[in-house]
Parts: structure tokens; C-alpha cells; sequence
């Protein structure tokens, strides 16, 4: 592709060590994509006829089909495999088919040339391997946003499913990793609900930055043809061209968008994980893992390990350690394009693969989560998690809140001498802290009561969170469904 300057062959194994195309083989659908849209717009340009434009774009969709050949071939041969064996396998055989492609963009241009002769080489007129990759790696990021969406979508709605299956139940909540108050267990998974309408809402907005089209902008300076760069734009639903060449060709940020958002995923994914594999424990004995997704000990008969909350938890290291490796790939380089780019090519394959195993197990493992509605009811009921409703009580009756804090910490440092329970006391004990206490206290610090206290928009209390299941589950299921691209030319000047 640019031999004709040197003299000189390369070192073999530097040629070998300098290839991309081991890797970023999985760029095929996007790289014929990308072709078939340039193709569109040199012909607009009068450099392809109609005929060869109809003749290039046939022969494109043939070298597309290349990938879906060697699945079908390998589910042929090897029976049903995973996802990740199954992709290693056609990546394999893709690369082997073509030990002379240095990259996708080199196998694309070989591949072509099998299919329709030398019209393939008119092809590369008016463009560059810099703006085919950074076109490239866009249109990846976005379909794998587009996956992560809609994986997560079905991630909520299964935690809103679990919710609803249990609407009253109780449990208790934690701050300091220490028993705080009682909290309805739908309201503790529509936490999660929340952070993943965040995580949403980064995806979406990550996607809708990055959707202009760097095709038109040559090497570093623009095409030296006068393309119509809304031609390529349009074809790949991409929202404008970009409007900056040198900016087009080396920016990576919605790489980095896309990893950053993926890691604060895994983050929260991670202490979703982490949450399960404590009260999976003896010692909490709140949840029933499972066993369709646990798996045993070697050694010890009677285990049942929490492996998929494990690995679940151990997944977001990864996603941080890409987002941390793009970020400190680029921060460092010149304008325009530098091959140090080449390298964060694999990070963002692991940050998809990564978050499209993840997505692939936890709706089902979510929806067969089990509580075990007494032991959490119990706990929620010891250790004197009513105290802050009882100090509402007081305060309301007209004593400073301040006052019935004090009061009420006094309450229970008696409560603790006495190894009773708040509402265990006798009223005439706690009438000798304060004149405020009366019969009415009990009933007021029950714990159907200290649920439903918190009558708040966002609160626990029991009315707050059946709305907000109804009003969580509308959410996602209208807000969150696959992104559109409308062509919007006055957009433009944005990239």
C-alpha cells in the first residue's frame, strides 16, 4: 500500500509485530460500511461510473459476507460454542485466510481486488487509512453503545421485575456497613434502577457526541477531491461530518467516553456484586444464590460459591484498566495521527466484549435471585433501627429535634442495659427521660411505621416506592430504547 518510497523490504518480524490486522479484523462490517459509503461519494465526485460504483458495492457486500461464512462454517465443524471461543475461532480463521493483509483496511482493499479486478484500487482515490480507522472505531463504538443500552435496559427492567415480585418486604439498610434503618428490599434494588438510568444517560450522551463522520478528511489536511461529505455522513447515519480534519483523524475521545462511562458500569455493577456476596453469606443469610449460577468447591461438598458476583466484581478492574490505558495512550500525543492510536484498538474490543458478557448474565441471574423474607424482617427488626422514627415522633409532638435525638440515644443506651428492644421498654422507664413519651409511641416507631415515615418523594415509605417502581419502569421502558440518528446539516459545525 506504500511501498513505492522505499527500497529496503521490511524486517520480517517487525512486519509481523507492526500488524494490526490479528486484531482489528473485527472492524470488517464497519471497514465495508465505511467503503461502501465512500464509494458513494467519489462516484457523486465522477471518479466511479454508475456501473462500477453498482460493481464495488457488490463486491464490498461479498467481502462482508466473509465473516458470516467462516461462523457458519465453524458452528458447522465445532457444534455450539460460546461467544468469546466462537469470535476467537473466526478471527482465526479470517486472519489465516490472509497472511499478507496488514490490516483490515489492507485485507478489505485485497479481498475486493478478488472480486472485482483492479476497479478495487480506484477505491482508495480521495482518501486515507487515517480517517478509515477513526470512521471505523466510530461506527464500533457506537454499535457497541448500541448493544450496552440495550443490555442494560433489560438489566433494569429485571431488577424493576424482581421489585415488583417483592413490594413490601423489608430489610435493613446500611450506612457505615452498619445497620441504619429499615428499608423496603424493592427500594434497595431501585438504587440500582438509579445508577443504571445514570450509567443510561452517559451511553446515550457519549453516543450523540461522537456521531460525525471523519470520512472526507484525508490523511491530515482533507480529501484533495471535492467530496460532498454529507454524502458518507447520510449513508452511515451519522449525524454531520466532522468539522476539523486534523481534530477528525487523531481524536479518540469517544473511545474514552465510551470506556470511561463503561468503568463508572462496572463500578456499580461491582458493588451490586459485592452487596450479593455478603448477604449470600452465613452470616447475613439474606439472599438464596441461584445454583443455575454458582458452582461448588473441589475439596468441600457443602459449598455453593457465589462465582458469578465474583467475577462479576472482578470484571469492573478490568474496564478501569482500560479506561485508565486509553486515556494515558493519548495524553501525550501530537496532532494529527500517531500509530500509538493502533494500540487502543484492542482496549475498546475487551471494554465490548467485557460489558456484553457481563450483560449477557446478570438480567437472568437478577430475576432468579431469592430472599429469605424472614431473616431480613428479623434484622430489621433488632438493633434499634426505629431509633431516628422515635426521635421524629418526639419532634413532632413539639420537642427540638436536637432534644429528641439526645432522648432518644438515652432510650436506647437503656435499652442496652436492659438487652429490650426500643419498643420493648415499659413506658414508664422511658417516661423518665422525657414527659414526651406516651402510648402512641409504639405504635409510631412499629416497623411498618419506620418504613413508612420516610413519605417522601425518593423515600422508603411503602406508597413513595410503588410509585416510584411505576414510575421507573415507564422510564426506561420508553426513554432508553435504541437511539435514532436523524441527519440534522446544521449540526455540522459541532465534532
Amino acid at each position: 500500500m506504500w511501498s513505492g518510497r522505499f527500497r529496503e523490504p521490511l524486517d520480517r518480524t517487525f512486519e509481523q509485530w507492526q500488524r494490526s490486522f490479528p486484531f482489528d479484523w473485527r472492524l470488517l462490517p464497519q471497514e465495508v460500511a465505511a467503503s461502501k459509503a465512500h464509494a458513494q461519494a467519489i462516484a457523486a465526485a465522477g471518479i466511479l461510473t454508475p456501473e462500477e460504483l453498482a460493481k464495488t458495492l457488490d463486491g464490498l457486500t461479498r467481502v462482508g459476507e466473509r465473516a458470516l461464512n467462516w461462523a457458519h462454517r465453524i458452528s458447522a465443524t465445532s457444534g455450539e460454542v460460546d461467544y468469546e471461543t466462537s469470535n476467537q475461532q473466526i478471527g482465526a480463521a479470517i486472519v489465516a485466510s490472509a497472511p499478507q493483509a496488514e490490516d483490515i483496511h489492507h485485507y478489505v482493499e485485497l479481498e475486493l481486488t478478488k472480486e472485482i479486478g483492479a476497479l478495487a484500487l480506484k477505491l482508495h482515490t480521495g482518501r486515507s487509512r487515517n480517517e478509515q480507522i477513526a470512521t471505523d472505531m466510530r461506527l464500533f463504538v457506537r454499535d457497541s453503545i448500541d448493544a450496552t443500552i440495550t443490555g442494560l435496559t433489560r438489566w433494569a427492567l429485571s431488577l424493576i421485575t424482581l421489585a415488583e415480585s417483592n413490594p413490601d418486604a423489608v430489610m435493613p439498610g446500611y450506612t457505615h456497613l452498619q445497620r441504619a434503618e429499615p428499608v423496603l428490599i424493592a427500594h434497595w434494588l431501585l438504587a440500582y434502577v438509579s445508577m443504571i438510568e445514570r450509567d443510561l444517560s452517559r451511553f446515550t450522551d457519549a453516543r450523540t457526541r461522537m456521531n460525525f463522520c471523519p470520512l472526507g478528511s484525508g490523511a491530515i489536511a482533507g480529501a484533495t477531491l471535492a467530496l460532498d461529505r454529507t454524502i458518507a455522513a447520510r449513508a452511515l447515519a451519522f449525524t454531520a461530518p466532522t468539522s476539523n480534519s486534523m481534530d477528525a483523524t487523531s481524536d479518540r475521545d469517544f473511545m474514552l467516553d465510551f470506556a470511561q462511562a463503561a468503568s463508572t458500569l462496572g463500578l456499580h455493577i461491582s458493588r451490586f456484586a459485592e452487596e450479593l456476596t455478603l448477604y449470600a453469606t452465613a452470616e447475613f443469610s439474606f439472599i438464596d444464590l441461584p445454583e443455575a449460577f454458582s458452582t461448588g468447591s473441589s475439596a468441600m461438598p457443602q459449598k455453593k460459591n457465589p462465582d458469578l458476583t465474583e467475577l462479576a466484581r472482578g470484571k469492573s478492574a478490568r474496564l478501569l484498566g482500560s479506561a485508565t490505558a486509553l486515556a494515558t495512550l493519548v495524553k501525550g500525543l501530537p496532532l494529527a495521527y500517531n500509530k500509538d492510536l493502533q494500540e487502543g484498538q484492542e482496549q475498546i474490543f475487551d471494554v465490548a466484549d467485557t460489558l456484553a458478557g457481563l450483560l449477557s448474565v446478570l438480567p437472568n441471574f437478577t430475576r432468579a435471585l431469592k430472599f429469605r423474607h424472614a431473616k431480613m424482617k428479623e434484622a430489621a427488626q433488632t438493633g434499634y433501627l426505629n431509633a431516628m422514627a422515635g426521635a421524629t415522633y418526639l419532634s413532632n409532638k413539639g420537642l427540638a429535634f436536637r432534644k429528641a435525638h439526645e432522648v432518644i440515644g438515652n432510650a436506647v443506651r437503656l435499652g442496652l442495659d436492659l438487652n429490650l428492644e426500643l419498643n420493648a421498654i415499659p413506658l414508664a422507664e422511658l417516661q423518665k427521660l422525657s414527659d414526651y413519651f406516651d402510648e402512641a409511641f409504639f405504635a409510631a416507631i412499629s416497623l411498618n411505621a419506620t418504613v413508612d415515615c420516610h413519605a417522601v418523594p425518593g423515600g422508603t415509605a411503602t406508597s413513595q416506592v410503588h410509585e416510584s417502581l411505576t414510575s421507573a419502569k415507564h422510564r426506561i421502558s420508553t426513554l432508553y430504547t435504541l437511539p435514532t440518528t436523524p441527519w440534522e446539516p446544521e449540526a455540522s459545525t459541532h465534532g
